[in-house]
């Protein structure tokens, strides 16, 4: 049998979108994926199977049966203010269940890892840029559990074979081109996703907080980065680990960013109506910007950005809430 890529939480927004494109490249894969947050009709390659990452003995036999090569983790909650509200629920699963399947990669002499690791390892960057040397100190428990499986997975590649990058993502956005899966998250905190669904009424409008920043408009800045470039980095940094390439940890953003209101000004352009937008004060922990030092990633990993528009992320987005919208794609029921 061929060697095999797991893909854990492959149902899921982002994992899906990596999932398509290797299929497309012919690549065997199998997709875990609990259901809870993720959709079967999302997984358009490979098999799916329906468990948790926690199942230590689960996850022992699907990598034994398939002959996994490459573990690609995205299983995981990923909701800031529910992780403030709720931090066991965020240390269990994305920590421990982390742990659990790290020690069966080792058991099982998997080659390679790619972690969806997140910028929310930062915290609040004095000048609000990220290198991958900036200090680590997250100001929530999302970031904090996403450290923890960090560290673990640096850890266990020094002290064994397995080589790994992980990916700390900037603030992910927009939907498959061609339609076929997108971002079905159900309560969906992502400003790109909650201003589409407020474009297509399913808000009655969308939240700007804080507009005394100090920005060029007073809002917060980020650095927004298509769901197809991210999952193509993820394409990439398995090229790089079959390669030999050493175990490394990158930012995967575009290394500049859109205000709030820019965002929201480009959903309105493109849905052209206006949104009903409501102005409140800034929110405990929101940096005024946040933007990824990309330098690395490029020197590093063999990727080409090809959706850095913010526009197209925008159309990408709302044709997707739209077909939600009509009830022609999987949304939460």
């Amino acid at each position: 049998m061929s060697n095999s890529i797991l893909v854990t939480g492959g149902a899921g927004y982002i994992g899906s979108h990596v999932v398509k494109q290797l299929g497309q490249a012919g690549e065997n894969v199998v997709v875990l994926d609990n259901l809870s947050k993720g959709y079967k009709e999302a997984v358009l390659y490979g098999e799916l199977i329906i468990g948790d990452t926690g199942d230590k003995a689960l996850v022992s036999k699907v990598l034994a049966e398939h002959n996994i090569e490459t573990v690609m983790h995205f299983a995981a909650h990923t909701i800031v203010p529910e992780s403030v509200s709720n931090p066991m629920k965020y240390y269990w699963n994305n920590t421990c269940s982390s742990r659990n399947l790290l020690e069966c990669c080792a058991e099982q002499n998997v080659k390679h890892f790619i972690f969806s690791s997140t910028a929310a390892v930062y915290g609040m960057p004095e000048d609000g840029l990220a290198t991958e040397e900036s200090t680590l100190c997250p100001i929530n428990p999302y970031g904090t559990s996403k450290l923890m499986s960090e560290w673990m997975l640096r850890d266990l590649s020094f002290a064994g074979d397995l080589r790994h990058v992980a990916l700390r993502y900037f603030n992910v956005a927009g939907c498959d081109s061609e339609g076929k899966i997108g971002q079905s998250t159900p309560e969906a905190t992502l400003l790109v996703k909650v201003a589409c669904e407020a474009a297509v009424g399913k808000r009655e409008a969308v939240y700007i907080f804080g507009t005394d920043y100090p920005t060029p408009d007073g809002t917060g800045v980020r650095d927004y980065i298509h769901v197809e470039d991210l999952a193509s980095a993820h394409i990439s940094a398995l090229k790089y680990l079959r390669n030999g390439g050493e175990s490394t940890t990158l930012n995967c953003g575009y290394g500049h960013g859109y205000s709030v209101r820019e965002v929201l000004d480009m959903v309105s352009k493109v849905n052209h109506k206006p949104l009903h937008i409501i102005e409140e004060s800034r929110r405990a922990g929101d940096p005024p910007q946040l933007i990824a030092v990309v330098d690395k990633i490029h020197k590093t990993l063999d990727w080409k950005p090809k959706f850095d528009d913010l526009e197209m992320t925008v159309t990408t987005a709302l044709k997707w809430e739209r077909l939600i919208a009509d009830g022609k794609v999987y949304h939460p029921g």
